[in-house]
This record gives structure tokens, sequence and C-alpha cells, in this order.
């Protein structure tokens, strides 16, 4: 494979981040939330997914060709403080569970995740993921539609789509039927997980609290009030509490 990823901070900083991006998005709309991390003394790596920013897909989409295609990330013991995963790339976080070194404590951050989809949730998001590929909407149409966005993030939204390779159309036919809140059920004993769902009333979201397990050791979730499913562009100071930072946020 090529690696195809972006980076923020010192290679030498002491602790580490991997952050994946979702469907149509790209690795450098992690902007905002790694300029955070980078204050906090976190090294960032963001990798493009498959058939994402240029890259070229292959014939296989199912969410663990996804996590195998990142198995590069973790060669030669690298290891994470922290990974967050977003929508689809929620589910493939989740997927990374087995390449984790078993000595390494790690916090994993789902936002919004994929995790569990009808057979009709599905096709519906096969057929958005065709018209919005098809007509990519400009930075003004997204800054109208979504206030709480900056600039930038409706310019890297733009860019995601603008870069996506429509193959990836077959994500949603590969892994059908998409249920993936099973991988939750079993979290190793040096990895914690905090599942952030967006504000059911809004609609939008694509991971509901019922899809979350009950009563798993290590395993939190919390809907956030207010807040719609790109968790990152709209309430990044909730991820940054959900991550364990020496002598803050107690």
């Amino acid at each position: 494979m090529t690696i195809s990823a972006t980076q923020w901070g010192s290679p030498t900083a002491t602790r580490r981040a991997l952050l994946i991006h979702g469907i149509t998005m790209t690795s450098n709309s992690w902007e905002g939330l790694a300029q955070l991390l980078v204050a906090e003394g976190f090294f960032i790596v963001a990798p493009n997914l498959l058939a994402h920013a240029g890259r070229q897909g292959n014939n296989d989409y199912r969410i663990s060709a996804f996590a195998e295609d990142l198995r590069p990330y973790f060669v030669t013991d690298m290891s994470y403080d922290v990974i967050i995963g977003h929508s689809f790339g929620g589910a493939v976080a989740v997927s990374l569970l087995p390449f984790l070194p078993k000595m390494k404590e790690t916090t994993v951050i789902l936002l919004d995740p994929g995790l569990e989809f009808t057979e009709e949730q599905n096709k519906m998001n096969l057929n958005l993921f065709l018209k919005e590929t098809a007509n990519i909407k400009p930075v003004d149409v997204h800054m109208a539609k979504n206030p709480a966005w900056s600039r930038r993030d409706c310019v890297l939204r733009t860019l995601g789509f603008s870069m996506c390779d429509r193959t990836a159309v077959e994500i949603f036919r590969q892994n059908s039927p998409w249920s993936f809140k099973s991988l939750l059920k079993n979290i190793p004993p040096h990895v914690k997980i905090t599942v952030l769902v967006s504000d059911p009333k809004f609609g939008v979201g694509i991971c509901d609290l019922e899809h979350i397990p009950r009563d798993v050791e290590r395993l939190n979730a919390r809907a956030l009030t207010g807040i719609g499913h790109w968790i990152q562009y709209e309430c990044p100071d909730a991820i940054m509490d959900a991550i364990p930072l020496p002598g803050a946020r107690l």
C-alpha cells in the first residue's frame, strides 16, 4: 500500500493520536481538532482511507479491508494514546482493536459512528452518496446549511467530495447487512472506548444510543445535546474532554 496521511505536531512528542475520517472526507478534514491536540502535546497522524483523497480503491470495500489497509500505521510497535474515528471511520476504528499493542493503554473515541443500519437505511445512504458525489455542493451551500462550521470546515467538506472515488459506493454494497455493534462487546483490558452520539432531535445522526451495548466494561456512551453528526466541527471540546490529559479535565 502507499502511505497517504496528514500529520501535525512534532514526531518527538510524548503522546500520539490516530484520526480516522469518514466516507467522502479526507485526512486534512481533522485540521481544527488536530490543532487542539497539538496544543496538548500530541503528534497526530490522520490516514486517507482507500478510495479517498485521490487514493485508488480496490475490489474489497469491506470494513475489515479498510482496517487491514491501516495496519502499516502500527508497524515496529507503533502505538497511539488516542484513536478517534468519525462516522464510517468509527466502525473502522473499532475494527482496529485486534491490532493494538496489548501493553499500551489506549483511549478510543467514536464520533457518531456508523455501527448499525437497516437494509433500508443502507440503501438510502448508498443513494445519498451517489447523489452528493455526482452534484458536489459549493462551499457557500455548506456554510448556509451549517452555521456552526467554520469556512475552513466547509472548504474541507467540499474538497472531500471532490477527491472521493465514486467506486467507494461499494462500501454500502459489500457491508450488507451493516451490523458492527458486536465489535464493542469484547473490549481488550488495555482499551477504553467513549462513544459520542449526536442529538437525536436533529434527525441527521448516524448512531443511536440503542446501538451501543450496555453493561460493557470500559465502554461509555452519551448523546450531545444540540450537536449534529459533525461533532469534530460543532463541539470539539466534548472530544477533548474525553481524552485523559495530565493535570487537566479532572
